[in-house]
């Protein structure tokens, strides 16, 4: 079967931190995994922005109540709920400090149209638009759409590694933190090249002396222009 170029596989968080846009650009075809159990109170259903005084607060989908082992895929949004009212209401205090804050509440208020039934539906969609804001293609599949055959799952990287055999794909990228979890010696084994990938320390203007790391996308955006922040998310080393 024909190699096709580097892919990344991982589950669909709700409009997640720059190092996660990193791993997408560094890829050729991203896969969302979300034939995987649900973690209660994980990234798929909230993110962090700046709280008005100081400090972070959550932004977050609501969810229909779902089984402890439920998979990502059922997980269905209260969209009865006017949550997306609320997320815009929560970055109102932007306004004071970001110079980008009216430039972004017009995309969040596009990207916010259409109504997705499932978390995974809605997440895929946000996180497209995204990527065309800043300005790169995002090209992905998601897995429980795909009817790949797996075999057993016994140690978490089996999931990567059998995605990339049945899909075709030769390089598989993972986020730096990942790697204690991979065996590299077992992709080699099946002729897969595995990175890991570290994003350089960024840091920008957020109004305030103290710089807070690890926030959504939003965050970025309202400080950034598009172009600053694909610079940020294009530094970074494939290790």
């Amino acid at each position: 079967m024909k190699s096709l170029g580097k892919v990344a596989i991982m589950q669909p968080y709700f409009l997640p931190y720059l190092g996660y846009y990193s791993l997408i650009r560094a890829t050729d075809k991203w896969v969302f995994n979300d034939d995987v159990q649900m973690i209660h109170k994980g990234w798929v259903e909230r993110n962090r922005i700046l709280k008005q005084y100081g400090g972070w607060h959550y932004i977050r989908v609501p969810l229909v109540r779902f089984p402890y082992t439920s998979l990502i895929k059922s997980i269905r949004i209260r969209n009865n709920e006017k949550w997306k009212d609320k997320i815009l209401a929560q970055l109102q205090h932007y306004k004071h400090i970001a110079p980008y804050y009216w430039k972004v509440i017009r995309f969040l208020n596009y990207a916010f149209q259409p109504e997705f039934e499932t978390i995974t539906a809605q997440n895929a969609h946000l996180l497209k638009l995204t990527c065309d804001y800043i300005g790169f293609n995002f090209k992905y599949d998601i897995l429980s759409e795909l009817n790949l055959e797996l075999g057993e799952i016994i140690e978490s990287d089996d999931w990567s590694l059998q995605i990339c055999e049945k899909m075709g794909y030769k390089h598989y990228i993972n986020p730096i933190l990942g790697m204690e979890f991979y065996n590299r010696k077992k992709f080699k084994d099946n002729n897969i090249k595995i990175n890991f990938l570290q994003l350089d320390p960024y840091h920008y203007n957020q109004g305030s002396e103290k710089f807070t790391d690890g926030l959504s996308i939003i965050d970025a955006m309202m400080f950034n222009s598009p172009d600053e922040i694909l610079n940020m998310i294009e530094s970074f080393e494939l290790v």
